[in-house]
């Protein structure tokens, strides 16, 4: 299209917003006209331009397209159980600077699996997990952490797909509106049983009102000179499982990020934000099992094996791969560092408001050493002193 249509396209459609009168310019009305002005502008980045949440978006479609599904505390982990009867799905989860898509069938759990074989370190953090499971996800092609205290709101969604075959997917939401989990539909086989629980879970109130909660400021880091240092070192090097590294965060009461900052000597090295694209294009050529961790406070979702098409489409690095997607907006990058916590080396990206974005580790076998090509790999990754002196 040449550049002065696409101007007088965008114009029209910001015409057609700012010209629509006050009695009728609806939330609905207003993204009909967002839409038609930017076709491709996806549900999320639609809501940010208006000004909602993606959830209040979704529901201008209860009635149409959208069903609204029951609310309650239990109500998501049950959704989500029942979820395992849908055979081949595909999980989508988010935050704002990257997507992580898998394509496969969850696993169940054992029954004596919910209680067997669970971390039993503290009794309350095995309680908690148990709260947080819903009968299988845990390891497998469709491997998931959930915190269901941080889901909200669930919708079922049916609609024509972009290739003509109708889209049906189980989308989840927190408190304050932003996209926890969504579950996409993938065989015939799955169709008769999504029917049969978005009828068992239909909210018998179709109101497209939420009470979706304003997002809470930021809390802000506690000064490094308030962080007993020697003691975070001391117990940073102590670690004996990465999975640890959460209640050591509590436990000093540092953000994350903060925490590479702190880190014992040789723990931390600090690479450039641009540096996951030789990340995923170095474990590609040389074929390394990877495991790369993208979540949000609701969900987070793991990819653990090969990656093979990497490339860069609309201002995203992407995986492009059968079964598995992973979409990376890091241009909003800000920091990236490699890490040595427990033996276990990993690498984390963070954005520009200092919130993790994706982690990735190599696959290795339990109780074994890492892979020694992944930690060199890991190792040769541009440092922002090395870009400098280019």
């Amino acid at each position: 299209m040449k550049a002065h249509h696409r101007f007088a396209l965008a114009l029209t459609g910001a015409l057609m917003l700012a010209n629509l009168p006050a009695h009728a310019a609806s939330l609905s009305e207003r993204y009909d006209a967002l839409r038609a002005e930017q076709p491709r502008l996806q549900l999320r980045d639609a809501a940010k331009t208006l000004n909602v949440s993606e959830a209040e978006l979704l529901a201008t479609g209860i009635g149409k397209t959208v069903t609204r599904l029951k609310e309650g505390e239990n109500v998501p982990r049950e959704i989500m159980r029942r979820a395992l009867d849908l055979g081949t799905v595909l999980a989508l989860t988010r935050n704002d600077n990257g997507v992580l898509e898998r394509t496969g069938v969850a696993t169940r759990l054992k029954p004596q699996e919910e209680i067997i074989g669970l971390d039993a370190d503290k009794e309350k953090e095995r309680e908690a997990r148990l709260r947080n499971i819903a009968g299988g996800y845990l390891g497998g092609e469709i491997d998931l952490r959930f915190t269901f205290k941080n889901w909200k709101y669930a919708f079922a969604v049916v609609q024509p797909g972009k290739d003509g075959v109708v889209s049906r997917s189980l989308q989840f939401f927190d408190t304050h509106g932003n996209a926890a989990h969504k579950i996409y539909v993938k065989s015939d086989a799955g169709v008769p049983v999504f029917d049969k629980l978005v009828a068992e879970f239909r909210n018998p109130v179709q109101s497209a009102e939420l009470n979706v909660a304003a997002m809470p400021a930021r809390a802000a880091e506690k000064p490094d000179s308030a962080v007993d240092v020697k003691e975070l070192q001391l117990a940073w090097n102590e670690l004996s499982d990465v999975h640890q590294f959460n209640r050591l965060l509590s436990e000093f009461g540092v953000s994350r990020e903060q925490a590479m900052r702190l880190a014992p000597a040789g723990a931390v090295q600090r690479i450039t934000p641009l540096a996951v694209r030789q990340l995923l294009e170095e474990s590609a050529k040389q074929k390394l099992d990877i495991m790369a961790f993208l979540g949000n406070e609701s969900t987070i979702q793991i990819y653990s094996g090969k990656v093979s098409k990497v490339q860069e489409v609309g201002g995203w690095f992407n995986v492009l791969d059968p079964d598995f997607n992973l979409h990376l907006r890091d241009s909003a990058f800000n920091s990236g560092y490699v890490i040595k916590r427990a033996g276990v080396t990993s690498v984390e990206f963070f954005d520009k408001k200092g919130e993790l974005v994706v982690s990735f580790f190599g696959v290795r076998e339990r109780n074994k050493p890492q892979p020694q090509s992944w930690v060199d790999m890991t190792a040769a990754l541009p440092r922002p002193d090395t870009v400098a002196r280019r």
